[in-house]
This record gives structure tokens, C-alpha cells and sequence, in this order.
């Protein structure tokens, strides 16, 4: 499938930062033009003309001017202001160099209801914006006084009957008062003037309140936004998409990542309309589909020579056998089951760097998908960077993408040379005694920690580059603070990623943000089919568990009515345990080591899919007792 791409757009007041800077963050994203917000516009201490310069500079276009409030259904002499301060706006917008003005359903308490007198006013009003070469559209809000749904707003329009009047949508207007979106296909598309889009979690409140404060870019929500646009796209719509979004993490982040999440998103959306609607093309050059993930290859953690002893022997301890070393670099491959772990420290490269700005950390995941290089493409269609490792000759080049923070996600599959990376790329070492295997079998979840406001961005990241979808979020809470946390999963559970949210730097997670200078892994859940066996086998390693309050096992006995044996089973390995109407979860955990880091092992029976969010606090309260004993056993040694 081929065609052209609809134009872009993005309200300035979805960007944080003054006009200038929210210029240059939509323009280096890649959009083709903007809304400009009047507040916006009147806050800027340049002229019209020098302000539809500066957008035409930054090679941008002007979409459409917005709002103009209150016009529809006055009576005098409020009708005769409205119509005089609709020809000052018009003027403004010759000077700016725009010729499309957004007029949003009355609020005005003078205003009066009925389609007919509404639509009279706007073909007056078209009448007058002829002779300017405006083009006006009317928009219904979902809280407008009389006029508050989509259906209504093009009755208007279709009466008004002059080609200088059409129609504008919204999403959130029509999606957030749960009217029917096939509505639209009724709709001719080229009286559709211009359509805006915004997703928004479901959240019981006052339709403006919720409007103003918790719109995000289309897929960070819980809105059927891909249905709205179909049904917008088979009335032939060939016109901009922009975003109007209003959100309060959005006003204080950083510009140009808002821009880049807003561009991928509408690209997204574009492309899944696109797939839906055979017949329909939005998108330009089909990029390739969603990546199916199928495992996750390796873990690449960066440290120096001491650190990268420790860690070894963690993973020793934790039955990991250290199984062959990289040919070229200084990087050990560490193997039990199917999870592969990489300790890389190496004096040069990415690795290096990443050591040098955030300490030991994980700096590179790789996933196993169904095609490599298409998983790259797709990346680099929706604005991500492709990174090209230096590989010496007979090593494998295998695709890689800078993720969200600066990590790397490297990309392998099995339809390809790629399915001989091991081999290829690594010379295994002398059979190791497997006694001290514990049983572990997969890569169960990653853990990655961020400040919350980064959040809908990595789940943006996740849900378009990759086939998988969110999770409904819940609240971790922590004595210093509260963690917002959220699962990113496909849909066999082979890759499974839960993003931990942290509000402050008081909490575990805040803390772990703090000593490595920005968002990471912060933990790894690892699979077994038999937590006691690994747990008797850990034992004999000498891994170091968490321990558990024993208050929590009385409690346990209590809330699922669990037997004595279970209970001490459980207890005597620090095993916490959930299970829900499908199956069980049991977990163990490491003790922490570096900036706050754990390993987490995990079962599940029957058909739990959950992470056992019930048992995060008893872990997060087990890990501030163990890091406030060695802070007083420091203490004592100073």
C-alpha cells in the first residue's frame, strides 16, 4: 500500500516552553505545521507578521488559528460585537499568514438554542470570511451550552450552507461523552475542515476538568481513538491531523520530547488506520508492522573490573554459569536456561559511556522478534535513531535503536544470520560444574524505573514500536512516597515490561533514579517452575534473600487460608506469594546491591498474569530496613 502521508500539526499549547522554544521542538520533530493557540500568540512580544515569519522559518505552516468562543446564538447587541470581533480576528490571521479559525460552541449565558438561528450566524459569518479568504470551522465542545455533540455541530453546518463554513473534530469531544464515532462517516469529507486528536485515560470527572488537565498523545489512553479516525478517514478526509492536548506533565517536559512522542503517536495512528482500513491510506510508505516480540535475547549490564566481579557473583549465586566471552570485547556471557546476561566492561564503546554517566547499570536489552531489520525500519519511521555498532570483520551487525534515556534496544530473530549471534559472536568457555543451577528457566518481566512524568512516553515507545498493549495502572505505595506502575505485555507473555513511576526522590525507586542519574532497569524477574527447589538450590549458592516480616505470613494464613505447611514453606524461604481467581504468583527477591538493584524470582500457575502488585509494599518496606541497617552499621564503623 502507497500514498501520501496527511499533513501533520501540533497546538502550541501541547508544548511547554515559550513560542521560540516550542517552535524549535516542533519543528525538529519533524511536524509540518501548527495551530497557533491565541493565548499563545497574545503572550509573544512580536507582530503577526513577524510571528508567521519566524513559523515559516522554522519550516512550518499555519494551520489553523483557535479559539474564537462565544459567537453562535446572541442576541443584540452581543451578536453585533461577536461578528465585529470575529473581523478583527480575521485580520489578525491575513497578517499571520493563516486561513482556517476554529470557533468552538457557545458558552456565553445570553446565548440562545436552535440549529436554524445557529446556522444563520454562520452564514453571515461565512459571507464576511469570504471577502478576508478565510475559511471558518465550528467545532462542538462537549460542554458547550447548546451545542455539544459532533452531530449537532454539522446540522449547523450543513444549513449554513456556504463553502467557507465546515465542520471541525475533535476526538476528546466526541470520545469523552461516549458518543458513537461512525456517526462521522455521514459526514462529506471535504466539509471536515481540520481534525484534532487526543486520548485520555478513562477517569470519572467533570468533562472540562478531565479535558484541560489529563489529555495525552493518542495511544497513551484508554480512548478508542483509532475507531474515531476511522471513521473519519472513509469520509475521504485528506486534510491535517494535529494534537490538542492539554495535560499538566506536558506543560513542565521537555518540549522536544513532547514534540517527538506527539509526531510518533499521530505516525501510529496513521499506520494502524491504515492496516484497518484496506482501502484507506493515510501513512505514506507503508512502514513495516509492530514487532513481534517472541523473547528476550540478553541483558547487557556495563561495570568496571571490580563491579563486573561482583555481579559475577551474584550471578553465580544465583546458579548462572558463566558460559563463553565475547571475541573482540571484554564482555562475559552468563547463561542458565534461556536468560542470557552480559557483563560488559569493555574500556571503550556505548558500554563505556553509559558506565561513565550512570555507574553499573543495564545498558542494552535485546529482543528476540519475528524479523530484526524490519523491527529497526519501523523504529526509524516513527523518529527513533538507529545506532550502528562498530563490528569488527566476521562479527555480527546486529540492528539497534537509542530507546527512551538513552539506552539501547538491539534487536535479533531467527529467520536470519541473527539467529547465530552466540555462536558468532562469542567463544565459549570450559563446561562449568552445573550443580549450582537453580532451576531458572526465562527472562519473566523487566522492571524499568522513571521519573512518572516519563511515563507515557515509554509507553508510547512500547506500544508502537513493539506488538503489545498497556496494562490498566496501579499505585505502588511507599513509605516516602507513591510509585505509579504500569505493564507493557504481548499477548502470549514472552515479553512482559512493568514501568515503575516514582513521584519523588524518597522513595526506593526515586532513590535508585538519584544514584544512577536517570531512568533504567532496576530490577529482573526471572522465571522458574519450582520456587522451593530454587529456593533450596539458592540456599546452597549462598544467595543472600530478602527477608521477609514474619507479620506478613500471619497475615498471608489469613487472607487466602492457606495451610500451615505453605505458610512455613514460604516463610522459611522469604517467598511472598498472591493468586487471583486464574492461578498463583510466588516471589523471591535478592537483597539490593549497587544503586539500589534486585533480582526477582518468580513462579506462576494456572493463569496468573499479574506481577503482585499486593506484595510490593511488604518488598519495598523488607528493602528500607535492610538499607537503613548497613546506613547505621556505617555509622557505627565512622
Amino acid at each position: 500500500m502507497a500514498g501520501h502521508r496527511l499533513k501533520t500539526s501540533i497546538a502550541t499549547v501541547s508544548v511547554s516552553g515559550d513560542f521560540a522554544e516550542k517552535l524549535a521542538a516542533i519543528s525538529r520533530a519533524g511536524f509540518d505545521g501548527i495551530e497557533i493557540f491565541e493565548q499563545d500568540f497574545i503572550a509573544f512580544d512580536k507582530s503577526p507578521e513577524a510571528v508567521g515569519q519566524m513559523v515559516r522559518d522554522h519550516g512550518l505552516e499555519i494551520m489553523l488559528f483557535q479559539p474564537f468562543r462565544d459567537f453562535e446564538g446572541l442576541p443584540e447587541p452581543h451578536r453585533s460585537r461577536a461578528f465585529d470581533r470575529a473581523e478583527r480576528k480575521f485580520d489578525l490571521m491575513n497578517a499571520l499568514g493563516v486561513d482556517l479559525l476554529l470557533v468552538c460552541s457557545s458558552l456565553h449565558p445570553a446565548s440562545l438554542g436552535g440549529i436554524d438561528r445557529a446556522a444563520d450566524d454562520f452564514a453571515a459569518l461565512g459571507e464576511r470570511a469570504r471577502k478576508k479568504g478565510i475559511r471558518v470551522g465550528y467545532e462542538a465542545l462537549a460542554w458547550g451550552r447548546h451545542i455539544n455533540d459532533h452531530r449537532d455541530a454539522w446540522e449547523v453546518v450543513r444549513r449554513a450552507d456556504d463553502e467557507n463554513i465546515g465542520l471541525i473534530v475533535d476526538s476528546f469531544h466526541t470520545l469523552g461523552r461516549q458518543l458513537d464515532p461512525q456517526s462521522l462517516r455521514a459526514v462529506p469529507g471535504d466539509k471536515i475542515f481540520f481534525v484534532q486528536l487526543a486520548d485520555a485515560p478513562l477517569i470519572d470527572m467533570d468533562l472540562f476538568y478531565w479535558s484541560r488537565h489529563f489529555r495525552n498523545m493518542p495511544g497513551e489512553g484508554d480512548l478508542p481513538v483509532t475507531d474515531f479516525m476511522r471513521a473519519v478517514a472513509a469520509t475521504g478526509y485528506k486534510g491535517p491531523l494535529s494534537l490538542e492536548i492539554f495535560n499538566d506533565q506536558f506543560r513542565g517536559g521537555s518540549p522536544l520530547m513532547i514534540a517527538q512522542d506527539g509526531l510518533r503517536s499521530l505516525l501510529t495512528l496513521m499506520d494502524d488506520v491504515s492496516r484497518a482500513e484496506p482501502d484507506i491510506c493515510l501513512s505514506g510508505p507503508q512502514m513495516p508492522p509492530r514487532a513481534t516480540g517472541t523473547a528476550v535475547e540478553f541483558i547487557e549490564f556495563t561495570a568496571n573490573d571490580d563491579e563486573a566481579a561482583s555481579l559475577g557473583q551474584m550471578l553465580a549465586s544465583l546458579g548462572f554459569a558463566h558460559k563463553s566471552r565475547h571475541v573482540s570485547k571484554q564482555v562475559q556471557h552468563w547463561q542458565q536456561g534461556d536468560i542470557n546476561i552480559l557483563i560488559n566492561s569493555d574500556e571503550e564503546g556505548y558500554a563505556r559511556s553509559a558506565y561513565l554517566a550512570h555507574g553499573t547499570c543495564v545498558c542494552d536489552i535485546c529482543f528476540c522478534v519475528d524479523d530484526a531489520r524490519q523491527a529497526q525500519k519501523r523504529a526509524v519511521m516513527l523518529g527513533l535513531e538507529a545506532v550502528n555498532i562498530p563490528q569488527r570483520d566476521g562479527e555480527l551487525a546486529v540492528p539497534a535503536i537509542k530507546a527512551i534515556g538513552g539506552g539501547l534496544i538491539h534487536f535479533t530473530d531467527k529467520i536470519s544470520e541473527l539467529a547465530a549471534v552466540w555462536e558468532t559472536d562469542f567463544t565459549p568457555l570450559p563446561e562449568q560444574n552445573s550443580e549450582q543451577a537453580a532451576g531458572l528457566t526465562r527472562i519473566d518481566h523487566i522492571a524499568q524505573t522513571m521519573k512518572y512524568d516519563e511515563m507515557l512516553t515509554w509507553t508510547l515507545f512500547y506500544t508502537s514500536v513493539f506488538d503489545s498493549h498497556k496494562v490498566a495502572m496501579v499505585d505502588v505505595v511507599d513509605p516516602g512516597g507513591l510509585v505509579r506502575s504500569r505493564a507493557i505485555e504481548n499477548n502470549d507473555g514472552s515479553m512482559r515490561i512493568t514501568l515503575n513511576g516514582a513521584e519523588n526522590q524518597n522513595t526506593i525507586a526515586g532513590r535508585f533514579i538519584t544514584q544512577t542519574a536517570g531512568s533504567g532497569v532496576q530490577h529482573l524477574a526471572l522465571n522458574t517452575d519450582d520456587i522451593f527447589a530454587t529456593a533450596r538450590q539458592l540456599q546452597k549458592n549462598g544467595f543472600a534473600s530478602l527477608t521477609v516480616s514474619e507479620n506478613y505470613y500471619d497475615d498471608l494464613a489469613a487472607r487466602f487460608g492457606l495451610d500451615d505447611d505453605l505458610i512455613a514453606r514460604l516463610k522459611a524461604c522469604n517467598i511472598l506469594y498472591d493468586q487471583d481467581e486464574t492461578g498463583s504468583f510466588y516471589q523471591l527477591y535478592s537483597q539490593a546491591w549497587g544503586a539500589q538493584m534486585f533480582f526477582e524470582i518468580v513462579q506462576r500457575t494456572g493463569g496468573y498474569n499479574g506481577y503482585g502488585a499486593a506484595n510490593a509494599p511488604y518488598r519495598i518496606s523488607a528493602q528500607r530496613r535492610m538499607m537503613h541497617s548497613a546506613q547505621s552499621a556505617s555509622h557505627k564503623k565512622d
